[in-house]
């Protein structure tokens, strides 16, 4: 078993400082500078400077020092097993609204992890809840100056969050934001929102709350909670309707009004969800500040509209006949649709079969493509029209592998078909391109 501290070496790069110091493969890097490193973030403080000390220790279990003279900043070329260079700390809560706690049992282990760690916020853009988030944490963030920080806020009402967690620490953990936001480090918030639990009044209260850290927290998503059919025993959650939509919007777009003037920001974003629901049109991409939420599926729709008419304006190339199929959710189809439509008018060669796939695997009130299984497509382009291509969005695909949700594999997928597959990425131009030139 590897001791805590001890990081195991997995790659060495070429013509790099460590090859030069016969650094190997399977090498144990122990201490920088007489300091035991923790994780990624040591080490990239550590060997920063101009000279450093590099503890090393052989699989023999002979210990090298290496005197290392370098240019400030300059990498070492080395990387190790495990990217954070720690373990990945789980969530401790228990809140209502988790959707992992909503999903079928006998998936691959890896989809019930849940992380709540700070180091990922960092690096991969996690939200954190803060409650696993000690006063060392606290520091050491602000030490590095780890920006931007991703906070789950859910609401700003103490006793509300620790029930909305189930967490009795959750009312406090909040304070640590707020030391965050006075120490200069830049966050972006997330309201997850129930309804009867924080909308209304209490969404009033968070808003006025946070809108106190501007301009250190940058952005704050409102986002519909997601719910999965699997939800026997869990906390009676009802789904949002279109009244309950336009009411949301409202409040939020009162508060950009008053806060955008005195910023420049306006700070409180509704993420698409809320529009297609409520039927109204989507803002305009001056109301996004730069599209700080997309991950958070604010603006996504905005942006891929915006990057589809551009692309269009500068297609130069000869476009020939094509029939092909777009795979999308029930959410962006009407919009993936308009997008079909405008080709074909422009182009009568072309025959766009734009299919919206229900999510009979989840349940039908998630709508998102993100959340679609390869069986669900499956079963639902049985016997559909599909032309020479079945065009996939990628995020419908497990991050840097082939494999959907439910561990269909892309192979799999394209045989069961009998037709070409192919894989979109999230822009317009990439939409485009797709259709056009593969």
């Amino acid at each position: 078993m590897k001791k805590k501290n001890q990081h195991i070496i997995n790659q060495v790069a070429p013509d790099s400082i460590a090859e030069e110091l016969e650094i190997e493969v399977g090498d144990i890097l122990l201490e920088i500078n007489g300091n035991k490193i923790e994780d990624i973030f040591d080490y990239q403080y550590y060997t920063q400077d101009e000279y450093i000390e590099v503890l090393i220790q052989k699989p023999s279990g002979e210990e090298w020092l290496l005197e290392i003279d370098k240019d400030y900043d300059e990498d070492l070329g080395i990387s190790f097993e495990n990217g954070l260079m720690d373990d990945y700390r789980s969530c401790h809560n228990k809140c209502i609204f988790c959707f992992i706690d909503q999903m079928p049992k006998g998936m691959r282990d890896t989809l019930y992890f849940k992380d709540d760690d700070s180091r990922l916020s960092f690096l991969q853009g996690n939200y954190v809840t803060l409650t696993n988030m000690s006063d060392e944490d606290v520091e050491r963030i602000i030490k590095y100056n780890l920006s931007p920080i991703n906070v789950s806020f859910q609401t700003t009402n103490p006793e509300l969050r620790c029930k909305m967690l189930n967490n009795r620490f959750a009312g406090d953990a909040l304070k640590k934001a707020w030391k965050l936001a006075e120490a200069g480090i830049m966050m972006n918030g997330q309201i997850v929102l129930c309804k009867g639990v924080n909308d209304g009044e209490e969404l009033e209260r968070s808003i006025r709350d946070l809108s106190k850290y501007l301009p250190n927290l940058e952005s704050v998503s409102v986002v519909p909670v997601g719910l999965s059919k699997y939800r026997d025993g869990l906390y009676p959650l009802e789904p949002f309707t279109k009244e309950d939509a336009k009411e949301v919007l409202r409040i939020i777009h009162e508060w950009q009004d008053k806060l955008y003037p005195e910023y420049g920001l306006h700070f409180i974003h509704a993420s698409d969800e809320w529009y297609i629901l409520a039927e109204e049109e989507l803002p305009e991409e001056e109301s996004y500040d730069g599209y700080l939420q997309l991950e958070n599926g604010v603006g996504m729709l905005r942006l891929l509209m915006n990057e589809f008419e551009e692309g269009m304006k500068q297609i130069t190339r000869e476009v020939k006949p094509t029939e092909v199929s777009l795979v999308t959710g029930r959410l962006a189809f009407p919009y993936i649709n308009k997008m079909a439509e405008q080709m074909m008018e422009k182009y009568p060669q072309l025959k766009i079969h734009v299919y919206a796939i229900r999510n009979d695997f989840f349940g039908e009130m998630i709508t998102v493509s993100g959340l679609l299984t390869g069986q669900d497509i499956l079963a639902q382009l049985k016997d559909k029209e599909l032309g020479e291509r079945v065009l996939l969005p990628q995020n419908v695909l497990k991050s840097g592998e082939a494999v959907f949700l439910d561990d269909v594999t892309l192979e799999e997928f394209e045989k069961a078909l009998q037709v070409q597959v192919d894989i979109v990425k999230s822009s317009g131009q990439d939409f485009i391109d797709a259709i056009l030139y593969k």
